[in-house]
């Protein structure tokens, strides 16, 4: 077990009682969910950032949209400066809205709608977005956000997430054994193997989540947008830095030197002169950063930086081993998916 903040192991137990309370006063029905008229989708964690849900949040939506859904994603926006509910375009502020939900806005062609509150923001979609289609929310990161009530919970587990503590030791927002109220658990395949006698180690009941695994792949940059420099210099923001880099080694595209700033990190201009100046440094020919961190970039932090080399953003992707079953799954979990009953 991975212990990142041992002073603070003493207020895990206190952590996890006021998380088990709160629980159980949703299901007393002293704290209210509140319902969508629509099939509500949560793709979750147990971890607190870097388990990689807005990839899945994309993938689902592309798989859905494709299939003849109307999918509207419904998002958070941690660190943003606005507290407002609206809706996201694909070139809005970053810093207003949150460098997921317009990463989200940019890359799935559906949707967007940020709020804390994830019910209002959902409510806004339904007004806003009236569809003859069958519409489908996509919560993003909704396994503890219990106000609005969901359909399905699908629940993202890794390797790191098993080895690790609950808050605020450790940086799960929920005891492992929460697993096993999801209905689907999705795994990476190169830990899938290993992990799936963890989830059945969690789940004493008959009605065991459902397992869906996933193949993760990193491209760089657009077909002919930018040559790669030979000596890149990488820079993120991001939950788990070390995943970066480990995935751009598995690509073959190894950096000079790494800087790593905290998760949803607002980059300023004194952020550019020290990213330049250390590029230079160690003779750096351009960047490589991931797309998270490439929305909060203005313009003219792009031109500084190009003053270096190109900036190259690398995509993770992520598909399914076997998308058809996994949709069958889906919609047999939720009958309101099925279209042939309209």
């Amino acid at each position: 077990m991975k212990i990142r903040r041992p002073w603070l192991l003493p207020l895990t137990p206190l952590y996890g009682a006021a998380l088990a309370f709160k629980r159980q006063l949703f299901a007393w029905g002293w704290l209210k969910q509140f319902h969508l008229e629509s099939t509500v989708i949560s793709v979750g964690s147990v971890s607190a950032g870097g388990a990689g849900k807005t990839p899945v949040v994309l993938m689902l939506a592309e798989i859905l949209r494709h299939r003849g859904y109307a999918v509207r994603i419904l998002t958070r926006g941690y660190k943003r400066d606005s507290e407002a509910i609206a809706r996201v375009e694909p070139f809005d502020d970053a810093r207003w809205h949150g460098d997921e939900p317009v990463l989200l806005a940019q890359r799935s062609g559906v949707p967007v709608y940020v709020g804390a509150d994830r019910y209002q923001a959902g409510v806004m979609a339904e007004q806003s977005e009236p569809s003859q289609k069958l519409v489908v929310h996509l919560l993003d990161d909704g396994f503890q956000h219990r106000k609005l009530a969901r359909d399905i919970d699908i629940v993202l587990l890794t390797r790191e997430d098993v080895e690790d503590t609950l808050l605020p030791a450790g940086n799960l927002r929920e005891p492992l054994e929460a697993v096993a109220a999801a209905d689907i658990v999705i795994l990476r395949e190169e830990e899938a193997d290993s992990l799936r006698s963890v989830i059945c180690g969690f789940s004493e009941s008959k009605d065991k989540p459902a397992i869906w695994v996933t193949r993760r792949q990193l491209s760089l940059g657009e077909a002919g947008e930018v040559a790669l420099p030979t000596m890149p210099f990488a820079f993120c923001g991001i939950a788990r830095p070390d995943s970066f880099t480990r995935m751009l080694a598995g690509q073959g595209y190894e950096a000079v030197k790494t800087v790593a700033f905290e998760d949803h990190h607002a980059y300023t201009e004194a952020d550019i002169s020290r990213l330049m100046h250390e590029a230079r440094a160690v003779e750096a020919n351009g960047f490589v950063t991931t797309e998270k961190d490439a929305v909060k970039l203005t313009p003219m932090m792009r031109d500084r930086l190009e003053m270096v080399g190109p900036i190259v953003v690398a995509r993770l992707h992520v598909e399914l081993l076997d998308e058809k079953e996994s949709l069958e799954q889906l919609v047999s979990l939720v009958g309101r998916l099925d279209r042939r009953k309209r």
